[in-house]
């Protein structure tokens, strides 16, 4: 949620209408930081609203829902359902106190659910935060028992016989009781194992693993930085600051490799864990799967010992975040939920930056520094600077010595559109900012917040205070920065997506698709201007953008990429709509063609209603929609129409509910008669119709029916490849599935052809060293060691 509660939204709207006429017109003329001063006196009247709403997102630690989704896990755990139970031992240990004994009990349960999911490096280190976290002495033999197994899965035999003699001894010590009978054939059935591996040594792996790809060439660019060398930044009045190609691109090539300055996980939605309403959440969000840090996916995360919220993927995450900003944040994690995600990167990203330098950069742009408010209104074009010697000191953003890097300086010179927002949107973000700097100071934060505070002083979160009226000079400046940079979001915020994995992720063929995991600040990916036909395509790794080119761009083209709305997924009017957001007109080839020629969008023709009696193309811009062929002449309500559209959308919605919980069959029979259904109002061409074919796929890999599945899903890709082009990044993923129901169907020529076809197109979108093209590599590594005269049959 980018934006605060929608409570909180539409209090702040009321609180609006409600103002004198003259304090309005104050507010809507008033610079960033009158507009704070302002905020302060407004606020008042709704700061006891906004706890109340804050009482509805507790990130407090809860040992009552500890203790029931440890249950729940348990629960779990018995049903065979290891990753639930992995998910919700994880939330009982995120609500246990520190310290306390039932903590490391979470710990050793999830260790037995990670055995048994194969996990075991991930599994052992479980076993060491039980041990280290005071695990009770009589239920540790259980827990050795299991790590001994853990090594002897991994390999390291003489670590397993260490422990296998430990848990002799104790077993000795306490006596052959009926307790430990089972203990002991375990324990019995580990030292045989034990020794037919050291009896049989595993043979060496051999040349033919998965494939590395070849490392790209890259050389930096000198004056923009994580850029390439084949880039320079430019400037002119129209296009503001830009990347232009300095030299021939070819497709695939890294133009931009760079770290998000600041980066806050989006909640997300939830992913069920069970059926049935309970007491505490039981689903599983993106703040229980990925690191609130770095962003990686979590198996085991390490819970923050002051919230319940914050999970890292390792205990140096989880430090490092403590030291550079949550020893802030922690105790004000309901707020921060309430206010939604642009507030918390405006936070986040000061914190980071230092009130040194805040205070610096927040002070120049009081002292006439107009370009602060509009920093691109007065630059000359890069062609005078170099002139004048200046190289690209008049660019906006760059140091003194006229290199952009991707630093605060960057970020805080990114255009804030102050005039050109809403006056209710400036409102509700000033009213927002306000309350969130009121709450700093009022729990004793501000010296922490202002870099003042001793490491000493850091380990204890501190608890919330009744909020005073009057915020400091200092928390001033802080919410003036705060400000800006939730305005600036709006059209500089950057979306970290990740493919995701639709159900449990262990079948043969795996779909996924993108969510937007966080949103961040990218200074030098911010300098890309937008077209709906863009030349490059951006990919994430963790808190790392990459952009390549996704086409030849020839020198003295510039590098443009698509903020959302592609020319092929979207008519014009649509786009536009969008586009609206980010305070301009999109004149990109694509928008003036539809707009100029008065072409027809090959959206709207692709995905048009047909005619119910003849299958002919229907067309009109009122309700009544006409078929184009003249000999039928049949018309149809457009709103009747569209209600079959959704009704056959929830149909297929139910057939993929049926699949989830096991009844193929059923899901196959619904999703044909979808089909003939959708065949007798949709276009042949149009999405859905692709979808439905995937769908089907999907259905009969499940049942191990490759040839068929194989065949419902190259229709899929001849209408993917009709809408989004044959080198598309979505016709690479339908690909990659291809390539994966070939390979397990055993149709190994066909199968090595669509690896390398889906190969060509991936590694343009996302470079040779991803996961899909690894996994590509490795299927095609594995087909290549079959004998000759298997391929040659197949």
């Amino acid at each position: 949620m980018a934006l605060p509660l929608a409570e909180w939204q539409r209090r702040t709207a009321r609180l609006w209408a409600a103002l004198e006429p003259a304090l309005r017109e104050r507010l809507e003329a008033a610079s960033l930081q009158d507009a704070v001063r302002l905020g302060c006196d407004v606020l008042r009247e709704e700061e006891a609203a906004l706890v109340q709403l804050c009482h509805r997102a507790p990130t407090d630690k809860n040992p009552e829902a500890a203790s029931w989704y440890r249950e729940q896990g348990n629960r779990e755990f018995r049903r065979g359902r290891y990753q639930a139970a992995l998910r919700l031992y994880s939330k009982a240990a995120s609500h246990e106190l520190p310290g306390s004994p039932e903590v490391s009990v979470c710990f050793a349960n999830r260790s037995a659910a990670l055995l048994h999911l194969g996990h075991f490096e991930v599994c052992l280190e479980d076993i060491a935060r039980a041990e280290s976290h005071g695990y009770p002495d009589r239920l540790l033999p259980k827990v050795l028992l299991r790590k001994a197994e853990c090594l002897l899965c991994l390999g390291r035999l003489q670590d397993a016989q260490d422990i296998l003699r430990v848990l002799e001894s104790k077993t000795a010590l306490d006596g052959v009781m009926t307790t430990h009978l089972t203990r002991l054939k375990k324990l019995s059935q580990l030292k045989v194992k034990l020794g037919e591996k050291e009896r049989c040594p595993e043979p060496a792996r051999g040349e033919h693993g998965g494939t590395q790809g070849e490392p790209e060439i890259w050389e930096e660019n000198n004056r923009i930085s994580g850029a390439s060398s084949s880039l320079s930044l430019s400037f002119d009045a129209e296009r503001g600051r830009h990347l232009v190609a300095s030299q021939d691109i070819v497709a695939g090539q890294s133009l931009v490799k760079e770290e998000a300055f600041v980066s806050v996980l989006c909640p997300g939605d939830s992913l069920a864990l069970q059926d049935g309403d309970t007491a505490w959440d039981t689903r599983a969000t993106n703040a229980d799967l990925y690191c609130h840090r770095c962003l990686r996916q979590l198996l085991a995360s390490v819970p923050c010992q002051g919230c319940s919220y914050a999970k890292y993927c390792s205990q140096d995450c989880a430090a490092r975040a403590w030291q550079q900003y949550h020893r802030t944040e922690c105790s004000l994690g309901a707020l921060l939920l309430t206010l939604g995600v642009f507030c918390h990167v405006a936070l986040r990203t000061v914190l980071l930056a230092g009130f040194a330098e805040v205070s610096r950069l927040v002070e120049g742009s009081h002292h006439g520094d107009r370009n602060l408010q509009n920093p691109e209104g007065s630059c000359k074009p890069l062609s005078e600077a170099a002139e004048a010697g200046a190289g690209s000191r008049g660019v906006p953003g760059c140091d003194s010595s006229g290199r952009y890097q991707s630093s605060y300086q960057a970020l805080f010179h990114l255009l804030p559109h102050t005039e050109q927002h809403s006056p209710e949107h400036k409102f509700l973000c000033t009213l927002s900012v306000v309350a969130l700097c009121k709450q700093l100071q009022a729990a004793g934060l501000e010296a922490a917040v202002l870099s003042q505070e001793s490491p000493q002083q850091w380990s204890k979160p501190k608890t919330c205070e009744k909020t005073s009226d009057e915020l400091s000079p200092e928390l001033k400046t802080v919410a003036e920065a705060m400000l800006r940079h939730v305005l600036q979001l709006q059209c500089n915020a950057q979306a970290i997506t990740v493919m995701q994995e639709l159900g449990p992720g262990d079948g043969a063929v795996v779909d996924k698709k993108p969510v937007r995991l966080a949103t961040a600040f990218f200074p030098v990916l911010s300098l890309l201007n937008h077209s709906c036909c863009p030349n490059t395509s951006v990919s994430f790794s963790g808190t790392a953008a990459t952009v390549r080119a996704a086409q030849p761009i020839s020198s003295g083209q510039e590098v443009l990429h698509c903020y959302g709305p592609h020319w092929c997924r979207m008519r014009v009017a649509e786009r536009q709509q969008l586009l609206s957001q980010y305070f301009f007109e999109c004149r990109c080839p694509a928008c003036l063609q539809e707009l100029e020629s008065g072409v027809k969008s090959v959206v709207s023709i692709r995905n048009s209603f047909c005619c119910p009696k003849c299958q002919a193309q229907m067309q009109g811009e009122e309700d009544t929609l006409c078929c184009l062929n003249e000999a039928c002449a049949t018309s149809a309500s457009r709103h009747h129409l569209s209600g079959r559209l959704q009704d056959l959308q929830q149909q297929i919605k139910k057939a993929l509910d049926l699949l989830r919980v096991g009844k193929a069959d059923q899901a196959i029979k619904m999703l044909l008669k979808c089909q003939m259904d959708a065949g007798t109002f949709l276009s042949p061409e149009h999405l859905l119709m692709g979808e439905m074919e995937d769908h089907l796929a999907q259905v009969y890999a499940t049942l191990g029916k490759w040839q068929e599945a194989a065949r419902h899903l190259k229709k899929s890709i001849e209408i993917v490849e009709m809408h989004h082009g044959p080198s598309s990044v979505e016709t690479g993923h339908e690909l990659f599935k291809l390539a994966q129901i070939l390979f397990n169907g055993f149709a190994v020529s066909e199968a090595l052809s669509t690896i390398q076809r889906a190969e060509g197109i991936l590694s343009v979108h996302f470079g040779p060293q991803s996961a899909q093209i690894q996994e590509l590599q490795e299927m095609k590594a594995c087909l290549s060691e079959l004998p000759r005269n298997i391929l040659q049959r197949t």
